[in-house]
């Protein structure tokens, strides 16, 4: 930790990735230690990020090999949920297979056999992982993969720097110091921030301009760096999809005073860089959709998972009198997905789907 101050970006950086950091810490609790998302809330998470992978398969017309991508893994939740769902599925083909379904060619064999599994993470990967699963510090090479990438709350810990407008009007990057999360501005912002700035993040949120208009203390979260990150990571496919679920918000409704804040234990925390929680911030997935190619589809992620056949349904109370351990198991997922769907919770966020040599229709999702 240093008491120099700093942009947020190089402090986040050093406080999240650095040594010792967050998320490097190879004795620490993992991001499931300190706040929920999805992939911890329900095992349906990982189902319907399984019959995507399914769907990506069928428009890929099931190559001889496929692999998944997860990027930011945090422990390995996700991949695990992932192939434990198509271990499921696989051995139902398996059965169908022994009932005198053609078998052989790779358009026949399970897809779990066909899997390949990545996982990118800085922190050491974790003790009992599924061997299946290769374990990756950085991204693979550009054009490897064929398949689906999937990044569930990874680019809002993407480090980026924060802008505020001074009483004069004037632009400026804000600073802060790492020991106690201190703040004060530093110098104005130029060159490809303040372009992006102006093309992507134009107004304090009431319709002002960022050059003033929008009021002193108006806050922007510069996101040039998740742009080129998102845009690195679609370039890791040669063909399939790449998908991004987040907090997220468009160019039309920018939060006026920025979203930078941290978490700790299970609850919301000041923005502290000192390596003791988590530093994150919202994302503007509009201009990472612009970055990572053409095609692109942006959705909620109640849309998405409605598409995937998550569905918070209470199921019949008649059931509750022919079968009522099946009753209470149906009840029981019916609520988990509705948490997963909530408009006012998991379900507001946004996906971002890219494809890459395919057309955007073929994974079926529908906003």
């Amino acid at each position: 930790m240093t008491n120099e101050w700093c942009g947020w970006r190089d402090a986040t950086e050093r406080a999240l990735y650095g040594p010792g950091g967050f998320y490097t810490r190879a004795d620490g609790p993992g991001p499931a230690g300190h706040f929920r998302t999805s992939v911890h809330a329900s095992r349906q998470y990982a189902g319907a990020v399984a019959t995507l992978l399914e769907r990506v398969d069928e428009a890929l017309g099931r190559p001889e090999r496929l692999d998944v991508l997860d990027v930011g893994a945090g422990r390995g939740e996700l991949l695990s949920g992932v192939l434990a769902a198509l271990d499921a599925a696989g051995a139902g083909a398996a059965g169908a297979s022994a009932a005198g379904e053609p078998t052989g060619t790779s358009a026949g064999r399970p897809l779990p056999a066909r899997l390949r599994a990545y996982a990118v993470e800085k922190a050491p990967r974790p003790e009992g992982l599924d061997p299946r699963i290769t374990w990756l510090p950085e991204l693979p090479d550009p054009g490897t993969l064929t398949g689906l990438l999937f990044a569930n709350e990874w680019l809002d810990n993407v480090p980026v720097d924060v802008a505020e407008t001074d009483p004069e009007g004037v632009v400026r990057r804000v600073l802060v110091r790492a020991e106690d999360g201190a703040e004060r501005l530093g110098e104005p912002v130029t060159g490809e921030d303040a372009a992006w700035l102006a093309e992507w993040w134009p107004t304090g949120g009431d319709g002002g301009p960022m050059d003033g208009d929008g009021g002193p203390g108006c806050r922007a979260e510069i996101g040039r760096p998740r742009d080129a990150a998102w845009a690195r990571a679609v370039r890791t496919l040669r063909r399939g999809f790449a998908v991004t679920a987040d907090y997220a918000h468009l160019r039309e409704a920018r939060p006026p005073y920025g979203t930078l804040t941290g978490f700790r234990d299970g609850r919301e925390a000041a923005p502290v860089p000192d390596g003791s929680r988590d530093i994150t911030a919202h994302v503007a997935l509009d201009a990472c959709a612009a970055a990572g190619g053409t095609g692109a589809l942006l959705l909620t992620q109640r849309a998405a998972l409605r598409s995937l056949g998550v569905d918070g349904s209470r199921p019949p109370l008649a059931l509750a009198t022919t079968d009522p351990a099946a009753y209470l198991r149906a009840l029981s997922g019916a609520g988990e997905a509705a948490e997963l769907t909530d408009p006012g919770g998991l379900g507001a966020f946004h996906w971002l789907v890219q494809p890459v040599g395919l057309p955007a229709g073929a994974v079926r999702l529908s906003p």
